[in-house]
């Protein structure tokens, strides 16, 4: 049976990691058929997008999140999520409102959300709009937050903090590996009740859904423990292929002089280094990352964001002047999917956030990683111990990886021993799977195809 034309209605929170997996679902949605969808995003986050991307059956819209000249470092975080859920609910009211008496492509039919959103269910719900929940987190993250809320949150004055979390088929999470913001001295706890929200939708409404950007056989265990609890559907890897303008950019790029400038460079040589759209870090931090890297003696392409203003000037200026004698080049952004594609690219340097990390199985390329916070350090455990496609990089005492331990990992993964040998191996093996799963006929693709024909 043939599904309807639908209007689904995507919408994600003001991340460069939200909003460009969204993007790929979007499109994806409008590939399988005669959907339109409408992509929105806070009102600053929408302004920020350096460049809207093009494509027949997709438009923008914002909603106001209460924070339209986007969130100051000085305000309080709880009064940010309240005010998310306050000012963003009744901008979306207003938005459905808007699109189903005057929009060409008729009124919503769907409603797709990321973290951080719950609310926008319940707004779908209030206008008779079936909703789904896009988890642009690793489907173990996920499972490990819904151990936490269900066992122990709750019941958190009179249970001490667990020292490990299990999932049955998987090594047990230390605390230390846990998503940051589950441990009591996070500074970002007050998005718990925000993520608790989520789970206690899902499982209340027995006709929601989890769209994972992940793919079958890559996470088994965590997707084993979760479809006990809500509907999951893997729709993943969620990163574009050839289709370069779809996506956005939160970040000024510095032309395509990287990209040939990794033309120059020798096959698998080339160590690439980006810690992400969020992270800072300090300029100690850098320091070590730049002699480690330097002590390598491989060639690096190194991200450092003019915007995060890691390190500071001086740092900055030093990691300029001493890669560019060692054979180095830095850049303020770059197509992270383009580079880890190119054939000079033989590591990945990384804070292990989901989409890198997924973006680099679907490369093929192995990682060291250096997880900074949020859901990085268990990512980077899967790297390391599950897939066997990287090394996590340990910090010392003080919380800082040295440049002794950046040069350890690097000579592991790019050296011929018996160990990298062994990572390169596994990287192609789930590069393979993982364009397996979203070609016609793949794991992922059926999946996506199947929930659209459910829909109607």
């Amino acid at each position: 049976m043939e599904s309807k034309n639908h209007h689904f209605l995507v919408i994600s929170s003001t991340a460069q990691g939200h909003m460009n997996p969204s993007l790929q679902l979007a499109k994806r949605l409008i590939d399988i058929g005669s959907s339109h969808v409408t992509f929105a995003t806070s009102v600053h986050g929408l302004a920020q997008i350096k460049s809207l991307p093009s494509l027949e059956g997709l438009s923008f819209a914002s909603f106001s999140n209460g924070f339209d000249d986007g969130v100051k470092p000085d305000n309080d975080p709880d009064h940010i999520m309240s005010e998310l859920k306050r000012a963003g609910s009744q901008s979306l009211t207003a938005l459905i409102e808007k699109i189903s008496k005057s929009d060409e492509h008729g009124p919503i039919t769907f409603l797709i959300y990321t973290i951080l959103l719950p609310w926008a269910a319940e707004v779908a719900s209030s206008f008779g709009i079936a909703s789904a929940f896009l988890c642009i987190l690793s489907t173990t993250s996920f499972a490990i937050c819904h151990h936490y809320f269900k066992d122990y949150y709750k019941n958190q004055s009179s249970l001490p903090f667990p020292s490990s979390i299990t999932i049955d088929g998987l090594p047990p999470f230390a605390s230390d590996e846990l998503p940051s913001y589950l441990l009591p001295s996070s500074p970002h706890v007050s998005i718990l009740p925000t993520l608790q929200e989520h789970y206690q939708i899902l499982e209340q409404d027995l006709n929601s859904c989890v769209l994972l950007n992940t793919f079958d056989g890559l996470e088994e265990a965590a997707i084993r423990d979760m479809r006990s609890h809500m509907n999951l559907i893997t729709v993943g890897p969620l990163i574009r292929s050839n289709d370069v303008e779809v996506c956005c950019d939160l970040f000024d790029k510095s032309g395509d002089d990287y990209l040939q400038w990794l033309d120059s460079q020798a096959d698998s040589s080339v160590v690439y280094a980006s810690f992400g759209s969020l992270a800072v870090l300090s300029s100690g931090q850098m320091e070590e990352i730049l002699h480690g890297l330097v002590d390598s003696g491989l060639p690096v392409l190194w991200v450092i964001r003019k915007s995060g203003n890691e390190g500071g000037q001086e740092t900055q200026n030093l990691i300029n002047n001493t890669l560019k004698k060692e054979q180095g080049l830095i850049v303020p952004w770059c197509s992270q999917v383009e580079v880890l594609n190119h054939k000079s690219v033989g590591c990945f340097v990384t804070h292990c956030g989901w989409n890198s990390t997924i973006e680099s199985l679907a490369a093929g390329v192995p990682v060291v990683g250096c997880p900074h916070f949020a859901d990085q350090t268990t990512n980077a455990k899967l790297v390391e111990e599950l897939w066997g496609t990287g090394v996590r990089a340990r910090e010392n005492e003080e919380g800082v990886i040295k440049r002794e331990e950046i040069k350890r990992c690097l000579e592991v993964v790019m050296g011929d021993g018996e160990r990298g040998e062994e990572m390169r191996r596994n990287a192609q093996k789930w590069k393979g799977l993982a364009m397996k799963a979203v070609k016609e006929g793949g794991s992922s693709d059926d999946n996506l195809r199947n929930f659209v024909r459910r829909l109607g």
